[in-house]
């Protein structure tokens, strides 16, 4: 863990750099998805926002991709950051958008695809520009309400899971988030530099029939929001925990206008991004202070390793292929926890989480402001709550949830833990009891 002592102003950067890939790369998200790409209907961005106090930096780093990159490509942004700007940790993000290009874990040697190699050295210049461009800055936060989306596991009478693709009627379903979480980060004038908005719907508006790069509703909504807030702002979209949620109009084919019920969705969401930023009042902490840290805890396979095998191969070879080399019978999994100014939290989970773990950790927390971030530093599958991994159906107990049963809610105890070390209310030094 890593604590910076108060003193210095909080200073904050932004750049952006296009990580859009050439055509003909594989896909990420649809098993049923045939063909590469074939275009681009909109480009996918690699946003950054540095964050430094003193001497200690943190750099944001949110992709317009399905996952974040694998270890050694993290670890080769991590050492080119930290040799060009000096920056102390690098947390990347996903948006999950199921229209970008397949990366994985592990590559045969020498066989990582130039477009990763050079998204990498893109995103590495445009840390250093935001750290180069780093100003005094304040920070604020509010709250909305936005409906784009639906539980897409529907539990029957007889406690079977069926799955809830589309939602074209709007109708209700149970849990889902509908909470929009904003972090506005401004000049010391008071101009805003960036937008976070903190929200969780898998980007699944286009489906498997989509063959164009798109960062599907997340973009959409980016835009609206920079639109609205004059062009100045970069808009970042942080995805929260949406294992079990899709938007309304998931997969919706081409020829039933896509780009339509894609853009529908985003400006739904963005106007009220938008809305909560426009009314959001930042301050500057006379006490800045940056505390973050990222932790590995153990976790085991939850299958026995050959049936697992099996369970992957029914869903297609390619999807074996791309996730059968990384099969092991324990990880090292990051959870990382930020904390800024003693008062905004946020916690990493490098998978798909279930959305209940984002209202458990906010319900939880001990600062107001907790921001719950999926798809970060890593990809593992799904993690369930216990609960829906006894009920089963997709994401709970079949071959996209590998890790064992209750990992995801050690995750969020131990980010817990660490925003009270943070906030210097656990120590490793035992207190005086009073006894009467």
């Amino acid at each position: 863990m890593t604590t910076l002592i108060a003193g210095a102003a909080l200073k904050a950067g932004v750049a952006k750099a296009d990580i859009t890939p050439p055509v003909g790369q594989r896909m990420w998200g649809f098993a049923a998805r045939g063909s590469p790409a074939t275009g681009t209907l909109d480009p996918l961005w690699a946003r950054v926002l540095v964050l430094e106090v003193g001497e200690k930096r943190l750099a944001l780093v949110a992709l317009d991709l399905g996952r974040p990159f694998g270890p050694a490509s993290l670890e080769r942004l991590r050492e080119g950051a930290k040799k060009s700007s000096g920056i102390s940790y690098v947390l990347v993000v996903a948006s999950h958008t199921h229209s970008g290009p397949v990366i994985k874990d592990e590559y045969p040697p020498g066989s990582t695809p130039p477009w990763e190699s050079i998204a990498i050295e893109k995103i590495v210049r445009a840390i250093d520009a935001a750290h180069e461009h780093a100003a005094e800055a304040r920070l604020g936060t509010g709250y909305g309400l936005a409906y784009i989306g639906h539980n897409r596991r529907r539990v029957n009478a007889d406690g079977t899971i069926t799955w809830f693709d589309r939602n074209l009627t709007r109708i209700p379903t149970s849990p889902v988030d509908p909470t929009v979480s904003v972090l506005r980060v401004d000049t010391s004038e008071g101009q805003p530099l960036a937008i976070l908005v903190n929200y969780a719907c898998h980007p699944v508006v286009l489906g498997a029939d989509n063959l164009n790069y798109s960062a599907d509703f997340p973009g959409v909504m980016a835009r609206t929001v920079e639109q609205a807030l004059g062009g100045q702002p970069v808009c970042f979209f942080l995805q929260g925990a949406p294992a079990d949620i899709n938007p309304y109009y998931a997969v919706t084919p081409f020829e039933e206008d896509a780009s339509r019920w894609r853009d529908w969705t985003g400006e739904r969401l963005g106007h009220e991004a938008a809305r909560v930023a426009k009314g959001v009042q930042t301050q500057s902490d006379s006490e800045a202070s940056l505390d973050f840290a990222e932790d590995a805890i153990t976790f085991h396979l939850r299958w026995q390793p050959e049936k697992f095998r099996a369970a992957l191969r029914r869903f297609g070879e390619v999807f074996f292929e791309d996730f059968a080399p990384t099969i092991r019978e324990e990880w090292q999994l990051p959870v990382a926890t930020v904390l800024l100014n003693k008062r905004i939290a946020f916690m990493t989970v490098p998978g798909e989480a279930f959305v209940e773990f984002q209202i458990n950790w906010r319900d939880r927390c001990p600062v107001r402001d907790a921001f719950f971030l999926g798809y970060a530093n890593g990809y593992c599958g799904y993690f369930p709550t216990i609960q829906a991994a006894a009920e089963g159906g997709y994401g709970g107990a079949d071959a996209t949830a590998w890790v064992e049963v209750g990992a995801g809610e050690r995750m969020v105890d131990h980010a817990l833990v660490r925003i009270y070390q943070m906030l210097g209310r656990l120590t490793n030094t035992p207190q005086e009891a009073e006894y009467e």
